[in-house]
């Protein structure tokens, strides 16, 4: 049997042993293939760290096929030997651990390392690409480590491993291959369209694309390289400016990229600074990688049977995991939209218990041919809302059952418009009356204090209210006839309704709850147009010109204007948003044309700037809440936005900033405090 205590895993018996011995060489050879794997990579570490601690305690017991001091678990292999053993890397997994390591390697040096270098460990499949004469002649996956499988077929579809170098050189470049982010999005959407089922996630999408022969569709990859043979006598950072200068494409050009760091305690800092970009990164990383940087240190460290003593990967928690999916929920949005929702057994990923995940629609539910009780892999980045990603169609037992979609709406029993990908009761806004009237009135869009959800379930239940508009219709009479509605309250409630009718054109039209809209795209519409007449009077055309707004969802805004005309109507008849203003289109276009979504126009302190708000705000800031910091930013001039890019050119950065800051760092973004920025926007400080 296996005890669990904490994070440690004790195995109590031989049979336990045993099992876990073929628990892990099971799940590695999975991994290491298809990367559909049963157990997440912490389940996986903590089996391999039980396995360890085991036989370290029984060393006469060690069964031949135990995954320790093997490459690759030693569960997979290849028929083409490598030039010069392929190699992992021994892990830590603490602060401490890497401390721990360093001071052993220090020790067996005799010396303090003569520099470290930190870079991300790429979540892919470890490949070996021989050139000769400059040209690429094979590529080979890491197999046992000793030999390799031939995927020289894939080449053409790698992008960052180029078929000929920029020098003539007998050469082997070894990296990581992975599928990006909008790689992996790209090729579900082409293996969809092709009927096959979508990878389970990117690891698995690159260890199965570069072993296909025979698709009838092509996906590509990217090639990241971070070793090479046949380049002797360079420390690390040269060899990665080597490998660049040769053509190939390596982490620099990203914000985790490879960075030299003279101490260990700027290891340590370069470690949490990789690990607080992990959700904003373009690709997957399970772990940051540290190396002794010269090639001294590396040559006298030398390497063992499975790993090189003078590198280690310091892992991260995993943000895949597999757990259970218990049933599907079917929940109906403020716009009518019928979502379904996974209810799973509970999982901790990062720290968090997760027990509910998306799952974007029906359609993809079928796309996924997902069924309750299947195994599934979830993914948790960050912030961002867990997602189930596919099932392990394998682990399957014949007890899962189909997922049932709903025949009616599943909270009003009306019709569903099953006519789009994204299904809604033919009510539409009219379903969720109350859940609508409580976003119209949040403090980002009407700000109508004293309407709350109570008091929302009274107005549309006494028929009072089915729509935003009715609210400006309600007179002192028609509150007093509520339950619990004194004199006192009924004033404050028309007064703060009152208040509403003067709220600027973008949160009025936030209000609406357009679908493909919030708060940002409101302030850039509003800013674009000017008037809600100008932008009820816009095409789908005239929609897309507006920042962030593509063909696909100004279509869908034209759609929800011309279904929200009787509220709109009813606004204007209560004089609510019909303020004009100069739209921001440049000089000669008619309102519509393109032009930037800055409110405060061309002056300003921060025309011209991106501005990124992160973080706590504090002093003059304290009270704003982020939609109300982003309202200052278009006021000043500038353009406000949630994620940080090259595009960026200021950070506001309070307490906590957290993985913005750390990326406006890696990219050279000028960074201010919330005090700094007060100054700077004085002027347009309400």
């Amino acid at each position: 049997m296996m005890i669990r205590m904490k994070d440690a895993a004790i195995l109590a018996s031989p049979a336990a042993y045993a099992d876990a011995v073929t628990t892990a060489v099971r799940a590695a050879a999975a991994y290491y293939t298809d990367g559909s794997t049963p157990l997440g990579d912490d389940e996986y570490d903590a089996l391999v760290r039980a396995i360890e601690a085991y036989e370290g305690a029984n060393p006469d017991e060690v069964l031949p096929d135990s995954p320790t001091g093997k490459v690759a678990g030693g569960a997979v292999a290849g028929d083409v030997p490598h030039s010069v053993p392929m190699l992992s890397l021994d892990n830590v997994f603490s602060a401490e651990e890497l401390a721990a390591w360093a001071a052993g390697l220090e020790r067996r040096l005799g010396r303090p390392v003569d520099g470290w270098c930190v870079e991300p460990k790429l979540d892919g499949l470890a490949v070996a690409a021989r050139y000769r004469a400059g040209r690429l002649t094979r590529i080979l996956t890491r197999g046992d480590g000793l030999a390799g499988e031939d995927i020289t077929h894939a080449a053409g579809d790698v992008l960052g491993l180029p078929a000929t170098l920029t020098e003539a050189l007998d050469v082997e470049l070894r990296g990581e291959v992975l599928l990006t982010a909008d790689q992996f999005e790209t090729a579900n959407e082409i293996r969809t369209a092709h009927g096959a089922p979508p990878f389970a996630h990117p690891r698995s999408g690159a260890a199965g694309t570069l072993r296909a022969k025979d698709r009838p569709y092509r996906v590509e990859l990217t090639f990241f390289a971070y070793s090479a043979t046949g380049l002797p006598g360079l420390g690390h950072s040269e060899l990665l400016a080597r490998l660049a200068g040769l053509g190939a494409n390596t982490a620099a050009a990203t914000p985790a990229a490879p960075l030299r760091c003279a101490t260990l305690e700027e290891v340590q800092q370069r470690v949490d600074e990789i690990a607080a970009l992990r959700a904003v990164l373009p690709f997957g990383i399970d772990g940051v990688v540290v190396k002794a940087d010269a090639a001294a240190d590396q040559e006298q460290a030398g390497s063992g049977s499975r790993a090189p003593r003078w590198a280690v990967a310091r892992k991260l928690a995993a943000q895949h995991k597999v757990t259970r999916l218990l049933e599907v929920e079917w929940n109906v949005g403020r716009t009518g939209i019928v979502a379904p929702r996974a209810v799973l057994e509970p999982v901790v990923i990062d720290g968090v218990t997760v027990t509910y995940a998306t799952l974007h629609n029906p359609a993809d539910i079928t796309r996924r041919d997902l069924m309750i009780g299947d195994q599934v892999f979830i993914y948790r980045a960050g912030d961002v809302i867990p997602r189930v990603e596919a099932p392990l169609v394998e682990e399957r037992t014949g007890a899962e059952q189909p997922i049932a979609f709903p025949e009616v709406c599943p909270r009003c029993g009306d019709a569903i418009d099953r006519t789009q990908q994204r299904w809604r009761c033919v009510r539409g806004r009219g379903c969720q009356a109350v859940a609508s009237i409580r976003y119209a009135v949040g403090r980002d869009q009407l700000d109508v204090e004293g309407l709350g959800g109570t008091r929302a379930v009274q107005l549309v239940d006494a028929g009072l209210v089915a729509d935003v508009a009715d609210l400006f219709a309600l007179t002192r009479e028609q509150l007093l006839g509520l339950e619990r509605m004194g004199d006192t309250s009924a004033d404050n409630l028309l007064a703060a309704i009152g208040t509403a009718r003067t709220q600027p054109l973008n949160r009025v039209f936030c209000a609406l709850g357009v679908r493909g809209t919030g708060r940002t795209m409101s302030r850039r519409i509003a800013a674009h147009f000017g008037s809600m007449a100008a932008i009820r009077a816009a095409d789908a055309e005239a929609l897309a010109e507006v920042d962030g707004i593509g063909t696909e969802k100004a279509q869908v805004i034209v759609e929800e204007l011309a279904e929200l005309a009787p509220v709109l109507d009813k606004l204007a008849a209560h004089g609510v948003g019909t303020a004009v203003t100069a739209p921001t289109a440049p000089a000669g276009a008619a309102p519509g044309g393109s032009g930037e979504a800055a409110a405060g126009g061309a002056g300003g302190p921060l025309a011209g700037e991106a501005v990124v708000v992160t973080g706590s705000m504090t002093g003059a800031l304290a009270a704003l809440s982020r939609n109300e910091m982003n309202e200052l930013v278009e006021r000043a001039g500038g353009k406000a936005s949630s994620s940080v890019s090259s595009r960026t050119t200021l950070l506001v950065a309070g307490e906590k900033a957290g993985s913005k800051r750390a990326k406006a760092e890696q990219l050279g973004i000028r960074i201010l405090t919330p005090e700094e920025f007060a100054d700077l926007v004085a002027d347009h400080l309400a």
